[in-house]
């Protein structure tokens, strides 16, 4: 026999087999930060100071723009990752939740992208 009631299963209910992924990306992503937060925490504190010009040569090592380029992109998606969750079950209204999905992607992405650029710039000698 199937999963659920006989009513459940004519009504749809039951599960839609698309939860796992998410959780999955969302522990994924937030393992990434476990490596990558305490490397930037403690690559700062390891600077003489956090003046401009030595924050800018920092930052303009290949090593060091790419882990921040992936900080950056993984705290961004792992951001979008836990709001949408919130939205979905807070959201009741459907078409307000849609807007606010849409603009929390907007955030989202708009957001990594400036970061990643902003740190390219940085990092092939743009910033002056």
């Amino acid at each position: 026999m199937g999963n659920g009631t006989n009513l459940g299963r004519v009504r749809g209910l039951g599960s839609a087999k698309a939860g796992a992924h998410h959780w999955w990306l969302q522990r994924v992503t937030a393992a990434a930060n476990l490596f990558l937060v305490p490397w930037f925490v403690f690559s700062l504190i390891r600077l003489p100071n956090l003046s401009h010009g030595i924050v800018v040569d920092w930052l303009s090592s290949p090593l060091v723009a790419v882990a921040m380029i992936l900080l950056s992109a993984n705290a961004f998606w792992h951001l979008r990752l836990g709001l949408q969750v919130v939205i979905e079950d807070y959201v009741h209204n459907e078409s307000s939740k849609l807007g606010v999905l849409i603009l929390l992607n907007f955030f989202a992405i708009g957001g990594a992208a400036i970061a990643i650029f902003s740190i390219a710039k940085i990092a092939f000698g743009g910033a002056a």
